[in-house]
């Protein structure tokens, strides 16, 4: 019974390490797609998407990228903390008209792939 006993304890001591080693932050995104709607050429093209870490370590954004020339993505300078909110800045050139879908993706020390979020709309001539 005592052999039983300390493999058990043995066991749970080896998952206890091994979850003490991953990297528990996580993005809770507001939302995942910003859609601009139908704006007039020109117009202002900033947008805002906002998250919070919803993890117990700091999250760390590397780099942000977009899927065009024509989307300029700003990433959080500092680590965002547990429970605090970050945003990340999305610029898209409105002079350029017709429909739009752009993915920008964030590459970050949270454990999982990197994330995707997009923006769309529609830019009409004024």
């Amino acid at each position: 019974m005592k052999k039983l006993t300390f493999i058990c304890l043995f066991i749970s001591a080896l998952g206890f390490a091994q979850t003490e080693t991953k990297n528990n932050s996580a993005f809770k995104f507001e939302e995942t797609t910003i859609d601009y709607g139908t704006i007039k050429q020109g117009s202002d093209g900033y947008r805002t998407f906002v998250f919070t870490n919803i993890g117990n370590e700091p999250i760390i954004i590397n780099k942000v990228t977009s899927s065009c020339g024509c989307t300029i993505p700003e990433k959080p300078l500092e680590p965002i903390m547990p429970g605090e909110k970050g945003e990340i800045k999305v610029h898209y050139d409105t002079n350029r008209i017709g429909i739009f879908q752009k993915d920008i993706r964030i590459s970050s020390n949270v454990d999982s792939d990197k994330i995707k979020v997009s923006i769309k709309g529609k830019v009409i001539a004024e």
